[in-house]
């Protein structure tokens, strides 16, 4: 059949009636049983059952699921399979209790798919739908990086990739579109400063490492204002700070552990520098050595711009009111993939409980809980965004 974009859409969103109930209660059980970075197989096996069709491995626990024609493009729809080392305090009666939690919403993306996933496979599709079911989002190594150099987005024919994160951060139900940098390149960092050992009541025979260590921290802080334009977004982050044994004891050595976070790659390269040259110059300064190692991580999140103005238009029609672009030094390995072939990253606002506290919840909290209703949201808003890639791809015309 050939479709037209407004017909295309109002036809997965009447598919998707007869999927929601079952992906709520699909959410349920995969929220009861999370499965942590690396870990995945459970939840892998339980989605393959749930969208009842052949699956192809990918990255040790993922895999990927196709349907629609076999030649025709392909539009990939990601979600992630893995929960956070979390102990769970929402005290919903299907909250986790192994010791993980599905405190970034992964729950929700995984039910999502699978729902909007059987919604399309009824119909006669444009473009193929890939349900690309990712694993180690939130730990090393990156399941997305493993899928790219596995060439799977080569091999599967994609030619466009859709994800949609759920973010505590805006309206309910609305979603933001931005096209560009939307998360930041995030790497993490080591120092060691190498000092000389000693007494605590002898310290003019030794090279005490901690104020060493302890100066350095100071310093990185000031490498944001030193480095980088004050209207681009950049962090950088001291999370430890580990040195000696004993009180009376001046030790060896001192190791501090960040990260840091950057929208541009020339802005990374400048950082990356001057940690570096501050590290060293300040412990040649009293004496000591640095020593630094720096592992990049994920990639800056680069929103195609035809992908993002196309899904906003339908994203719109499908009744999802747009909020305004969010952009965050936030990170996500979903950047592997824009990185090898255009890509869209949307963010759909959601309801949470409020901490014990009344505070609001955030990403990655023991009580961060969207609501049920943002599994239809995920599911209608990846309904949208793939007519949008359809359109982009010039597979459909739009009335």
């Amino acid at each position: 059949m050939g479709w037209s974009a407004a017909a295309l859409l109002e036809a997965l969103n009447t598919a998707l009636e007869a999927q929601l109930a079952a992906a709520v209660d699909l959410r349920h059980r995969l929220h009861r049983n999370p499965c942590v970075s690396g870990q995945e197989e459970a939840a892998a096996a339980l989605l393959a059952a749930e969208l009842g069709m052949a699956v192809q491995p990918v990255a040790g626990t993922g895999f990927i699921a196709r349907t629609g024609p076999g030649d025709c493009p392909v539009v990939g729809i990601r979600a992630e399979l893995d929960a956070l080392p979390v102990h769970e305090t929402t005290g919903v009666p299907w909250a986790a209790v192994n010791g993980a939690m599905h405190a970034c919403g992964h729950d929700v993306h995984q039910a999502a798919l699978v729902a909007f996933t059987r919604a399309a496979a009824g119909l006669r599709l444009p473009a193929a739908v890939a349900a690309i079911a990712q694993p180690r989002e939130e730990g090393p190594p990156s399941g997305a990086s493993d899928i790219v150099d596995e060439g799977v987005l080569e091999s599967a024919g994609i030619e466009a990739v859709l994800a949609v994160h759920v973010h505590p951060g805006l309206p309910a139900g609305a979603v933001s579109i931005g096209s560009g940098a939307v998360n930041a390149a995030y790497d993490e960092f080591e120092i060691t400063v190498h000092g000389r050992g000693g007494h605590s009541a002898y310290p003019h025979t030794a090279i005490d490492p901690v104020p060493i260590a302890a100066r350095i921290t100071l310093a990185l802080y000031d490498l944001v204002r030193s480095s980088v334009s004050p209207v681009e977004p950049a962090v950088l982050g001291v999370g430890q700070l580990a040195a000696g044994s004993a009180a009376n004891v001046i030790p060896d050595s001192a190791v501090l552990r960040g990260t840091v976070r950057t929208m541009t790659g020339a802005a990374q390269d400048r950082m990356h520098k001057g940690l570096r040259e501050a590290a060293r110059h300040i412990a040649r300064a009293s004496g000591a050595r640095a020593t630094v190692s720096i592992t990049r991580g994920e990639p800056v999140l680069v929103n195609d711009d035809a992908l993002a103005r196309h899904a906003a238009y339908w994203l719109e029609r499908a009744g999802l009111p747009l909020a305004e672009p969010l952009r965050s030094c936030g990170s996500d390995d979903f950047s592997f993939f824009t990185q090898r072939i255009p890509g869209l990253m949307a963010f759909l606002g959601v309801d949470s409980s409020a901490a014990a506290d009344g505070s609001p919840p955030t990403l990655h909290s023991s009580s961060f809980l969207p609501a049920d209703a943002a599994v239809e949201h995920a599911a209608r808003a990846m309904a949208a965004m793939y007519v949008g890639a359809v359109r982009k791809l010039g597979l459909v015309g739009e009335a």
